[in-house]
């Protein structure tokens, strides 16, 4: 070992050059750590480490390697010209993507062919120049990813212009006067280009389509955000009308051909404004021993027939839509609120996961089959929850009620409550000790007046009612998935979307585990789903109450991957299940009709579905889901700087949540407003990006700015056509701040709040 150890000093960069190019060629597919690398080359001394990172780097400057990352690299075995997604920059940054995903390349304005966001392109890398970024050219745009655009019109004399929100032009959108559909100066409007930019002409010609009302209306600036993202913001009075003839009679026949579960106990609890109630459970005592817990869900796919008409505009939707201060339900309301929503005191239809669990919550027996049932009350999980605690229940503790007194529990029907909580608590003591992950969500919630405007902004939290709830959804969902995918070795499961998530970033997961280091804690990497997890969950624990907390689990988040819908089960990561799919809101996602209607399918002996079409379903549900979400993030920011355009001035403490090249992004620590310290504003000293530490650094004073450190801001500016709010900082170490006009700014940020 002592002989290998100082031959590998002699080499020189020309055979380091040669050992990594036959490394590389002889397997051109894959993608290397630095650390991988060096131990298959054997490179042990930190001279020689050093040494071949520098031939790496000029390997990659030449393009025989290719970055993946900042410390991974492959063998590049692409052309000159390839294809993907153009990503235009306000700030004139534009990059090209390429579709295996690998690093972005600069694009310039003079090269862009006048891409637009999103539009897939193909490019030609230009030459490399010595110390100067690799650069690529558009030479075609293979396919637009839009041609409709929302903004606000301006009106001249002889046309008008359409000023979008993304700003992402370099030319406004012309409109001739003729075609403004009676849109007037500072009316929202959608707009759909009859005129792309060309050899001859930059310019970009359009159309109104519609005419959404004026800038700052609330019902206007909502349905902006959903036609900007292509989303429908009225209800197709067709599909309306056919779901008005749909027959919501419960008949005998459907009686007899479905398990009754009429006469019991069953419940819903639900956000308390909540009108489409799409899951509800049932409890009864089998033996002293043996629950059986029903999972009902709405049985939509009885009322929505594969290929009507309801059901082409709900496969397009995809999802409903939750902004802020409304819902844009995948089903007409007819269906959603009123046939399929599992109301108290109505009998419906339901598909139901049944589950046999004894005291410690072990399935015992498990089915899935046709209902009907009877809800006899209908809960808000604040009405749920205060029946746990006044049993003594302490919410985020874990433990179930203690055992009641001898006149019984508190509350109506709180006993089937307390004995759903417990069950549910212990299966989620399970879920983390198999390896889930525990991160526990939170939202951001406004509480806006009738004219939509928001009135508070606060996070709030899962509480136990919430969770009881999620413990039998997970259950019912895994449980259902693997009913169809989990079948004897050697025989082929039949087709069925499943929820997966994959591991972490192998990448990222390295940077977490060696910047959590750099305080003290040690992040175990495993070939294993669930030792992985659990690391990271035992990560989580030991930050809580830490100056550090904030920081790690940002970045901890990050380095997850994003569930999707496929047809290829790779298993749910985060929940630590080998199955999973979505079985439990088929009133507002189309893949669990789609689930519903595969399983109904199988059970009458159906053979299983071209796994080709379904997969192109599952993807345009992925994409549909993305989409929604942004909008939904839209609409948040807008009513974020709504609520916050009534505060300029004032000061809050807040918490540094993103750092970038261009500024520091900072959360109020009292409601969560997020806005934007800009670069320009740090002016004490010179400030360096460091990505991989998440901080900026000043250069003379060495003072830093990491992600998660408290900081004072002062709220600078609200710009609602932007959605954007602007922070400066309120001290900072270089101002030297007397800390008595600190307590006066205090004292007045108090006040007038």
């Amino acid at each position: 070992m002592k002989k290998e150890h100082k031959s590998t000093k002699r080499l020189t960069k020309k055979q380091i050059f040669e050992m990594l190019t036959s490394f590389f060629q002889a397997q051109p597919e894959r993608i290397f750590s630095i650390k991988q690398i060096f131990h298959s080359l054997k490179l042990n001394t930190h001279p020689l480490k050093m040494l071949a990172i520098d031939v790496m780097e000029d390997m990659a400057w030449d393009d025989f390697l290719s970055k993946a990352g900042e410390n991974a690299y492959m063998l590049n075995t692409k052309g000159q010209v390839q294809e993907g997604t153009f990503i235009r920059k306000a700030n004139g940054k534009n990059t090209f993507q390429p579709d295996d995903g690998g690093t972005p390349v600069f694009v310039s304005e003079r090269n862009s062919m006048s891409a637009l966001n999103g539009d897939r392109v193909k490019v030609q890398f230009m030459a490399r120049r010595r110390n100067h970024i690799k650069e690529a050219m558009v030479i075609e745009i293979l396919q637009r990813r839009k041609d409709t655009f929302v903004g606000k019109l301006k009106v001249e004399r002889d046309f008008a212009l359409l000023i979008t929100q993304e700003n992402m032009f370099v030319h406004d959108i012309i409109i001739p006067k003729k075609k403004l559909k009676g849109g007037t100066t500072g009316d929202r409007a959608l707009v759909q280009i009859t005129k792309w930019p060309d050899s001859d002409s930059k310019n970009l010609i359009g159309e109104v389509i519609d005419v959404l009302g004026k800038a700052g209306d609330n019902d206007v600036e909502m349905n902006s955000i959903l036609a900007q993202y292509g989303l429908p913001y009225r209800y197709p009075k067709r599909v309306e009308e056919a779901a008005e003839k749909i027959n919501a009679e419960i008949t005998e026949k459907d009686i007899a051909e479905r398990e009754d579960f009429r006469d019991v106990w069953t419940c819903t609890i639900d956000p308390k404004d909540a009108k489409d109630f799409d899951d509800a459970l049932s409890l009864r005592q089998l033996d002293k021993n043996l629950w059986q817990v029903g999972v009902h869900i709405a049985d939509v796919s009885h009322y929505v027939k594969e290929g009507d008409i309801i059901d082409r505009e709900a496969r397009q939707r995809a999802t409903s839509i939750y902004l802020v201060d409304r819902t844009i339900p995948m089903l007409p309301e007819r269906l959603c609120n009123f046939i399929c929503s599992l109301r108290p005191n109505e009998e419906k239809l339901a598909f139901s996961a049944i589950f046999d669990l004894d005291n410690d919550a072990n399935v015992k027996a498990f089915r899935v089959v046709h209902t009907v049932i009877k809800s006899n009350r209908r809960y808000a999980y604040e009405e749920a929850q205060q029946i746990l605690e006044q049993n003594g229940v302490v919410d985020g503790t874990g433990r179930p009620a203690p055992k009641p007194g001898k006149n019984g529990y508190k509350g109506e029907y709180a006993e089937q409550i307390i004995t759903l909580d417990r069950l549910a608590k212990q299966l989620r003591k399970q879920r983390f000790k198999d390896g889930s992950v525990n991160f526990d969500s939170e939202e951001l919630h406004f509480d806006v007046d009738k004219d939509g405007h928001p009135t508070s902004c606060y996070f709030k939290h899962s509480k136990d009612a919430n969770k009881l709830i999620e413990e039998f959804m997970l259950l019912a969902n895994r449980h259902v998935a693997e009913s169809v995918g989990k079948v004897a070795k050697g025989k082929k499961a039949k087709t069925l979307p499943y929820r997966v998530h994959d591991n972490p970033d192998p990448q990222k997961f390295e940077n977490l585990r060696q910047f959590s280091a750099k305080f003290g804690y040690r992040l175990k990497s495993s070939s294993t789903k669930g030792a992985t997890a659990r690391a990271i969950n035992t990560l989580i624990e030991d930050v809580q109450g830490t100056p550090q907390e904030k920081l790690i689990q940002t970045i901890a988040l990050r380095s997850m991957m994003k569930a999707k819908y496929t047809t290829h089960n790779i298993g749910h990561f985060g929940l630590a299940f080998d199955y999973y799919t979505h079985f439990t809101s088929p009133i507002r996602r189309y893949p669990d009709t789609m689930v519903h209607r595969l399983i109904t399918r199988y059970q009458n002996g159906g053979r299983s579905v071209n796994k080709e079409r379904c997969e192109e379903l599952c993807e345009h549900c992925s994409d549909m889901e993305q989409v929604a979400q942004n909008a939904e993030r839209d609409s948040i920011k807008y009513k974020m700087v709504e609520f916050m355009s009534n505060h300029l001035g004032e000061i809050y403490d807040a918490h540094i949540s993103g750092i970038q090249s261009y500024g520091i992004y900072a959360e109020i620590d009292e409601n969560h407003c997020e806005g934007l310290v800009p670069m320009r504003d740090l002016d004490d000293d010179y400030y360096d990006f460091d990505e991989d530490n998440y901080c900026l650094i000043g250069r003379r004073r060495h003072h830093k700015y990491q992600l998660g450190d408290p900081i004072r801001i002062q709220v600078a500016n609200a710009n609602l056509d932007r959605k954007q709010l602007d922070f400066t900082l309120a001290d900072s170490p270089a101002r030297n701040t007397k800390q008595s006009s600190l307590a006066k700014d205090r004292k007045k940020s108090k006040r007038k709040r």
